[in-house]
């Protein structure tokens, strides 16, 4: 399996400084003889050599201004150098970030280094972070990633989601009843969920009520004209048999 080598550090400021002066850096003693106290002591730290706070004398100088504290102006240098070299550090920081920097869309260059000032650790990027950004990325495409070029045991994109499954365009046995069911199960679903606005069953059951009055009105009106047509008729029959009967006799007499 190949692996790529990283990309070699750029310089800092001060290294290329150091090249174009010729100056070599050379390892400094920990520990310094101090001349004041005539002890060995150590360069920085706690009780080092030379400490602003262990000077109880400091010798006037002729560009001094009269009335001036030489305590506090060392310490309001000593603030400015402090802050310089802070400012220097930052700015170094920044610029190797933009050298070796990730495309814009994967700003982990950025993250990992405290470039805004701040003295939080530097967050190193886990497999998982860098495989979600990957994809991120490459879903970034037209394809979504799955034209693009792979690397070396770099395994294939897993499907997130579900697949939507359409029904068969060629006519066959089952088609029309799998596409009668979906239909169905979508009218049920809207139906459902609407049916306070579509039905209203107060209403619905009023209605029902007054129809059925008036059929049965309708039907009354039915029968008692039927009735009412039919009873001449039968007067008219038994008049006619009685005229028939007083004539026929009349005759035999």
């Amino acid at each position: 399996m190949l692996c790529q080598l990283p990309k070699p550090k750029p310089p800092t400021k001060w290294e290329l400084f150091a090249k174009a002066k010729g100056i070599k850096n050379r390892k400094k003693d920990k520990i310094v003889y101090d001349e004041q106290t005539g002890t060995w002591k150590r360069r920085h730290g706690y009780d080092r050599v030379n400490d602003d706070k262990d000077i109880p004398i400091i010798e006037a100088k002729m560009t001094d201004e009269p009335g001036e504290d030489p305590f506090v102006k060392r310490q309001a240098e000593k603030k400015k150098r402090v802050e310089k070299h802070e400012k220097n550090r930052l700015q170094n920081l920044k610029q190797a970030a933009k050298v070796g920097a990730l495309p814009s869309h994967i700003q982990l260059a950025a993250t990992a280094l405290p470039i805004t000032g701040t003295q939080a650790a530097p967050k190193k990027a886990s497999k998982n972070e860098l495989q979600d950004i990957a994809s991120m990325a490459a879903a970034a495409t037209a394809s979504g990633g799955k034209f693009d070029k792979k690397l070396v045991g770099e395994k294939p994109e897993k499907h997130k989601g579900k697949y939507r499954k359409f029904l068969p365009v060629v006519e066959g046995t089952g088609i029309g009843s799998q596409e009668k069911q979906q239909t169905e199960k979508v009218l049920n679903r809207l139906i459902s969920k609407n049916s306070h606005e579509i039905l209203n069953v107060d209403k619905a059951i009023n209605m029902y009520n007054v129809k059925k009055e008036k059929k049965r009105k309708n039907q009354r009106g039915k029968d008692s004209s039927t009735s009412s047509k039919l009873k001449p008729k039968k007067q008219l029959q038994k008049k006619s048999l009685k005229k028939g009967g007083s004539s026929k006799k009349g005759k035999s007499k």
